[in-house]
């Protein structure tokens, strides 16, 4: 079962002036989930490891910009929107129950949405700071968020999200699993080529350079990290746009589709899913 959770009631309280209090915001984390102050700060000293960004420069402004922003109440609603009826949608769609948290909460620019294990559940977090700043908050953008976070519950409830990899096999595993939860999000919305990240022209460019992208992707493996990668994230830039690798992923997806079913698509190990990458590149030549 689906529970959801608006965490942003008293989310003024947590800023003395214009600034975060750090205590008070630990204090507020920990009473939504004991292990989540430790997990989220642990995710950002592992951002900042690469020295490219700052907590005080790249995080906070946009934690901050959070209290008194005049789409909060906005955000709020459409989430109360897109959270009713989920449970319903789910089986309609994915044919499944899924049995996760969704919490809308303020966060440490840990992302926009992500899916995590707190006080022994699955979790959707979404942190309302990066939802604001991409104006994500939208109620057809907001819906696409959620669902792609619940592809990715399905895929760990009803397949394997999460497997041993080493190399460049960690980013094709990277891009498979976004891949699934793309399909995911697209079933749930009742829309074959929707995106949530489809703006200025964005999903048209995709389109046009998908070669082009899944070469450099397949060449960028060998020397790939977290740091470097350049396809998954808003914060990234390939070739002047972000979040490519979800489309390729999406893709790549629809073309292990047509020898798969779904349900057998997310029980293929990792070996299997590298094989089919290299089987789709062969396709593009």
């Amino acid at each position: 079962m689906i529970r959801t959770v608006d965490a942003l009631t008293h989310v003024d309280a947590l800023f003395d002036g214009n600034m975060l209090n750090m205590q008070k915001w630990e204090s507020y984390m920990g009473n939504l989930y004991p292990d989540a102050v430790r997990l989220l700060k642990e995710d950002v000293e592992s951002c900042l490891a690469g020295g490219e960004y700052t907590f005080e420069k790249d995080f906070l402004p946009v934690i901050c910009a959070v209290k008194g922003h005049e789409a909060l109440p906005v955000l709020r609603e459409n989430f109360a929107r897109a959270v009713t009826g989920l449970n319903e949608r789910i089986r309609e769609a994915l044919h499944c129950t899924l049995d996760a948290d969704i919490v809308l909460y303020l966060g440490l620019c840990n992302a926009a949405g992500w899916v995590t294990e707190l006080g022994g559940r699955r979790v959707i977090l979404l942190g309302a700071e990066k939802i604001l700043e991409l104006s994500w908050y939208h109620q057809d953008a907001l819906y696409g968020l959620i669902y792609h976070e619940l592809g990715h519950i399905y895929q760990d409830q009803h397949g394997v999200l999460h497997r041993e990899c080493t190399g460049g096999e960690r980013f094709i595993w990277q891009l498979f699993t976004e891949g699934v939860a793309m399909h995911a999000e697209q079933l749930l919305v009742g829309k074959r080529d929707y995106f949530h990240q489809d703006r200025d022209g964005w999903q048209n460019w995709c389109r046009a350079n998908l070669r082009l992208i899944a070469e450099d992707f397949d060449r960028d493996l060998p020397s790939m990290t977290r740091e470097n990668q350049r396809y998954f994230g808003d914060w990234v830039d390939y070739r002047g746009h972000g979040d490519v690798g979800y489309y390729l992923g999406e893709v790549f997806v629809q073309y292990c589709l047509k020898q798969y079913a779904l349900e057998e698509l997310i029980l293929l190990n990792a070996d299997k899913v590298t094989a089919l990458w290299r089987a789709y590149l062969r396709t593009l030549t």
